[in-house]
């Protein structure tokens, strides 16, 4: 994966992960631009956005292998948490085999861990066997190590994104053999201390975690995405690659970069705020909306 894309050869990853048809419903998710209920669409953005990889669900990719495992490297998710479940649990479960994967051609497979859940205990010895499993096969392995807990949300703050606990989950991330940590980027800190408050006890702490090791700006718990979710799914479930753009009528892709995205967007409603010194570190022009 790091050899593969525009950032090849960079240390870098720009992975394209698409698990909303199950994590969030397919219709939910796709309605806005039904041209990615294709897989072969949601792989074909990967490889025109010059990912280092594209990550989805068995059902994707496995539809679309045999064209596509050659051409840009496959991340087979291979546990999730589905919204059919009636009332809707959260609970992340195998939906495939490590074996399955490889056979693909994947070369590597992802999981979550719900961190701090009454089923994590479950969820890192799956994971943990999956994990070494695919090291077996040469596998790389990668964990969204999320933490959710409805216990974590004190005084109206969820210390769900804490850097402190987001921290220990990414410690036990790597204790179970994944490579690649993906987390939610903190955007605050304290949780520990916050959950050992009117006589509860929760974990362990030392005051230096809070004094010594980090500091309140974002920037110093971690690179802090101000984008949000919103613009972030807003962008990419409303991209077009450049068949896409073809087939709509428009001579090359409506935008390619956060720049031309945003003087996109005001062209029209729903308009979604990216801070200008977001918007500055984009290139004034992309080779992506180049007819080929």
């Amino acid at each position: 994966m790091f050899n593969t894309g525009r950032l090849a050869g960079t240390g870098y990853l720009s992975i394209l992960p698409v698990d909303q048809g199950i994590e969030h419903s397919g219709g939910a998710s796709f309605a806005k631009n039904p041209d990615y209920f294709d897989p072969a669409k949601i792989v074909e953005l990967a490889i025109e956005g010059g990912c280092n990889a594209v990550a989805s669900t068995y059902g994707v990719l496995g539809a679309v292998a045999r064209k596509y495992a050659h051409k840009i490297p496959f991340l087979v998710k291979i546990n999730h948490n589905e919204l059919l479940t009636y009332p809707n649990t959260f609970d992340q479960i195998m939906f495939g085999s490590i074996k399955e994967a490889w056979n693909m051609g994947a070369v590597a497979v992802g999981a979550t861990v719900y961190f701090g859940s009454p089923e994590s205990g479950r969820q890192i010895i799956e994971v943990a066997e999956a994990f070494a499993y695919a090291h077996e096969f040469g596998m790389a392995t990668v964990l969204w190590c999320y933490l959710r807990n409805p216990g974590f949300k004190v005084d109206g703050v969820n210390y769900e994104t804490s850097a402190d606990l987001t921290g220990q989950g990414n410690h036990l991330g790597v204790t179970i053999q994944a490579d690649i940590v993906k987390q939610k980027l903190p955007e605050n800190n304290g949780g520990f201390k916050a959950l050992n408050t009117g006589g509860s006890s929760y974990g362990k702490l030392d005051e230096r975690i809070y004094t010594q090791l980090t500091s309140e700006n974002p920037i110093d718990l971690t690179r802090f995405a101000n984008l949000g979710v919103e613009v972030f799914d807003d962008y990419w479930m409303n991209y077009l690659t450049r068949a896409m753009a073809r087939e709509a009528g428009y001579e090359k892709p409506p935008y390619t970069n956060l720049k031309t995205y945003q003087a996109y967007k005001r062209q029209g409603a729903g308009i979604l705020n990216i801070p200008q010194n977001e918007l500055g570190t984009e290139a004034e022009e992309d080779d992506l909306g180049d007819e080929e």
